[in-house]
């Protein structure tokens, strides 16, 4: 699904073929699908309102209005059937059932990055919530939305909350003035607190390993550190220096080539192939021999948010690997293997990376850096390739198809999708 203004178009993902077509009260801002894929939300956040749209029944619609209260945020539950709104200045979230058309409201939610977490099994969520100027976590069962447990965080500032893949524990972080990490259960029990160090500024990223086993930070000092699962103490932390000088570290360094033109192929004027080809560029990579020095971007220290620590954390799905990126160094990608806890790779982009992220299926990482070029990279290589469109297209995000055939490449005006052909086995 993609929307245009007001117009929300929903394509076969082989074909590319529209299959309908919606059109909104205003200009659409956040579009999300429901977890079976059978319906589609569209917040209109200046208006306050939310439209649901149904693909098996397509004349029939749904309209939230909040009204006076406003909306800053909407997302669905985990079945696909209930919707949270939550409104101006964070006042409450109205949680709005599809089938009833009852509606539920939870008082007091935090204004931070990540403030509602569902379990991935879809049974429960977590609301941080900030009342009396301290710091609250409320557990709800998503099947009735009862309270199951509220307790307090030993929090300055929270920032976010996430649960571990298999449901079992919450991750609550602080504020990056604060470096503190707090480990829930389920039932409220503190389990663990982890404090790198203190008067620095303190927790940039997170992320949990598919399997729950490891929990990574990511740092303003330039460091991930593991946390293992029985002790939720720390294994190991991984450094990233400007300088790669570990001989059994692989690094791909990307180099641009133009290509040939034959002569007798000029013409004048050029056709438009030619004369996109005599400006393009294509890129490949080279093995650097180590030592290598990475390009290094010395942060301005007196403004907010500096460009600085790790600002990007991704485990592989089968738990081998995590790529990192340190905003010190933004043109490079780390991947670290995880089985042995040392650096495996890394991948020296001509341009400072926008976005990377894992395939679903296998350990095969796609990487943007804002050109008209994807990157690949697998444990077997790494690959360059070219988008095939006419004009400026740059991508700035990209997203993985569930099955990993295929992934959505997004220029600030434009998508197109990306097929890979499945090897056989």
């Amino acid at each position: 699904a993609s929307c245009v203004q007001y117009r929300l178009v929903v394509r076969d993902v082989s074909t590319l073929q529209i299959l309908q077509l919606y059109t909104c009260l205003d200009q659409i801002q956040y579009i999300e699908w429901s977890s079976d894929s059978l319906f589609i939300l569209c917040a209109m956040y200046k208006r306050g309102i939310v439209q649901v749209w149904s693909l098996e029944q397509p004349d029939w619609h749904c309209k939230i209005d909040e009204g006076s209260a406003g909306l800053v945020a909407s997302c669905w539950s985990p079945d696909g059937r209930h919707i949270l709104n939550t409104t101006e200045f964070h006042l409450r979230i109205t949680v709005w059932s599809l089938c009833t058309k009852s509606v539920s409201y939870i008082k007091y939610p935090k204004a931070c990055q990540q403030g509602i977490a569902f379990t991935r099994d879809g049974r429960y969520m977590a609301v941080a919530e900030r009342r009396d100027c301290k710091d609250f976590i409320s557990i709800f069962v998503c099947s009735d939305w009862q309270l199951l447990r509220h307790f307090d965080t030993g929090t300055q500032d929270l920032f976010g909350i996430e649960w571990a893949p298999n449901g079992c524990v919450l991750a609550v972080w602080d504020t990056c003035l604060e470096y503190k990490i707090l480990l829930y259960s389920l039932d409220g029990r503190l389990l663990s607190t982890y404090q790198a160090y203190e008067w620095s500024l303190g927790i940039k990223s997170i992320a949990w390993s598919p399997s729950s086993q490891f929990l990574a930070i990511g740092s303003y000092d330039e460091k991930v550190r593991i946390l293992n699962h029985v002790t939720w103490k720390k294994i190991t932390e991984f450094e990233h220096p400007a300088t790669i000088a570990n001989k059994t570290t692989i690094v791909y360094k990307e180099v641009e080539k133009s290509p040939p033109v034959e002569t007798e192929r000029l013409s004048f004027p050029p056709t438009r192939a030619l004369a996109s080809s005599l400006f393009s560029t294509q890129s490949k990579y080279d093995i650097s021999q180590v030592p290598v020095s990475l390009q290094y971007i010395k942060p301005v220290a007196d403004r907010a948010n500096p460009k600085m620590g790790i600002g990007m954390l991704a485990f592989s799905p089968d738990n081998c690997f995590l790529a990192t990126k340190n905003d010190n160094i933004p043109n490079a990608v780390w991947i670290w293997d995880i089985q042995k806890l040392k650096l495996f790779v890394v991948l020296e982009q001509l341009c400072a990376i926008q976005s990377f992220q894992w395939d679903p299926r296998q350990p095969r990482l796609a990487v943007c850096t804002g050109n008209s070029k994807v990157y690949l990279w697998s444990p077997a290589g790494c690959v360059s390739v070219q988008v095939p469109m006419e004009g400026d297209f740059q991508i700035v995000s990209l997203s993985w198809h569930s099955s990993g055939d295929s992934m959505a490449l997004l220029s600030k005006d434009n998508f197109c999708v990306c097929y890979l052909e499945r090897e056989e086995v």
